[in-house]
């Protein structure tokens, strides 16, 4: 290697911990992302005889005769509870409620600045399923949905599919669902480039966690052979006689269905002559090797998408062949990150009051999203928009909404036009709101504190 690119590799890693060296300093500072403004206006204290007591009676009585009016009159109809354990938070693992806060609010802060909904970290004081289960319940009277997020496995599984079936408003577990319809997308994007045909690909799938379980469900759905799939964990690849994973219905169903040529070993072997590698495993780096990739297929398309470092660097990636390569960072090309996925999934939900969001739902959000990008616009580097490209967001939710409206769980029937329109000022609002408080001072300039 020249002294130039050992300059140039030293700098494109301290641009990669920057963030991290910084976010202690900001995060003291703010005391946190997140909090609750007024949406009313105060003219002076005479108006809370009208916002509480004695007007507001007439509101509550009025929903006591008519349920449905909580909708109309309190923002539940835009109010989505994070709600976490901190059993599994980022790559960090098992590090409480209490440390997942900051991720939960961050959550919070990016429904609100990209999908203009009003999201509120909750993390639980347990780890018990059934406790979660029923806490989830008995919360529902106060939102308009539910995300799960940073929930280990494998009590995950159970309990999305339970809430899922005994909730009135909809479950969202983003470690699944998120990260599975964002991979989707780029994964439709980047076959493009290579020209490789959907039902012929093969993929390794490198972790066999709630994300990746859930992306192999979304990859069968959408059209992937499941015999061309072969998935590892920290045991090895996923086959027949894994006994050890028998009790999952999750991962014994994959078990069934893949792995048709009963590929043995680990992650070197998953990966031979593979088309893809969608990695959702371990923090990097050097959990894949260079000379894996080289060992793929021709033109092999390489998804790391670990946090926070993924488990190859994208330039060594590259280096051993790769030709579309992504992470899950927002400071490398072809970020495949949650965060393209669930504002604008919850706000379609949200606008069309939908009871649940289906696997289809997340497909049709999936092709979405990769349809933002036009086929003439798509190259090696740019296999999926960024949240930066805002409008991404009321497309998906239209879209979301008028699926939802076609399988017949939503009450309330919206053409395309209303909601992508209604998704589109609701969005700008919560960017405007942001903007002129930070104009006015009301959010503090944090420059001298970096």
């Amino acid at each position: 290697m020249t002294s130039q690119k050992k300059i140039g590799l030293r700098k494109l890693l301290k641009k990669t911990c920057k963030p991290s060296k910084i976010a202690k300093k900001l995060h003291s500072f703010y005391h946190g992302k997140i909090e609750v403004v007024a949406k009313c206006r105060i003219k002076n204290l005479n108006d809370f005889s009208v916002w509480y007591s004695p007007g507001v009676a007439s509101v509550c009585y009025d929903i006591y005769k008519n349920p449905e009016r909580v909708y109309e009159y309190t923002n539940k109809w835009n109010s989505v509870a994070v709600v976490s354990d901190g059993t599994r938070i980022l790559g960090l693992g098992d590090i409480g409620p209490e440390a997942g806060m900051p991720v939960m609010e961050g959550k919070a802060l990016l429904y609100k600045y990209l999908g203009g909904v009003d999201a509120y970290p909750i993390c639980l004081g347990t780890k018990d399923e059934k406790d979660i289960i029923q806490t989830v319940k008995i919360l529902q009277p106060s939102f308009g949905g539910i995300n799960l997020e940073d929930i280990s496995q494998p009590k995950c599984f159970p309990i999305l599919q339970t809430l899922r079936k005994e909730c009135h408003i909809p479950i969202w577990h983003d470690d699944q669902q998120g990260t599975a319809l964002v991979t989707l997308a780029g994964f439709i994007n980047a076959l493009k480039i290579v020209e490789k045909k959907i039902n012929k690909v093969k993929v390794a799938m490198i972790g066999a966690g709630a994300a990746n379980v859930c992306t192999a469900k979304f990859l069968i759905l959408y059209g992937v052979n499941p015999a061309n799939i072969v998935m590892t964990d920290i045991y090895g690849t996923l086959h027949k006689e894994r006994l050890d994973l028998k009790l999952s219905s999750e991962h014994w169903s994959l078990i069934t269905n893949t792995n048709v040529n009963d590929v043995r070993g680990g992650i070197k072997e998953a990966m031979e002559n593979m088309d893809v590698v969608i990695a959702l495993s371990a923090p990097g780096p050097r959990v894949i090797k260079k000379e894996w990739i080289k060992a793929m297929a021709k033109n092999p398309i390489v998804f790391t998408c670990a946090n926070p470092i993924p488990e190859i660097w994208p330039w060594e990636a590259k280096a051993a062949g790769a030709v579309v390569v992504a992470t899950g960072r927002s400071d490398f090309p072809n970020q495949v990150n949650n965060s393209l996925g669930f504002p604008g999934v919850f706000r379609g939900v949200l606008d069309v009051r939908a009871s649940t969001i289906t696997d289809t739902m997340c497909i049709t959000a999936a092709k979405e999203l990769a349809s933002c990008i036009p086929d003439s616009k798509i190259k090696p580097n740019k296999i999926l928009p960024n949240m930066n490209e805002w409008e991404i967001f009321p497309k998906v939710a239209a879209a979301v909404g008028i699926k939802a409206i076609k399988e017949n769980i939503a009450d309330r029937k919206l053409n395309y036009d209303k909601i992508y329109e209604n998704a589109k000022l609701l969005i700008k609002r919560s960017r405007a709101i942001t903007e002129v408080m930070m104009k006015k001072g009301c959010i503090k300039n944090a420059k001298n504190k970096i």
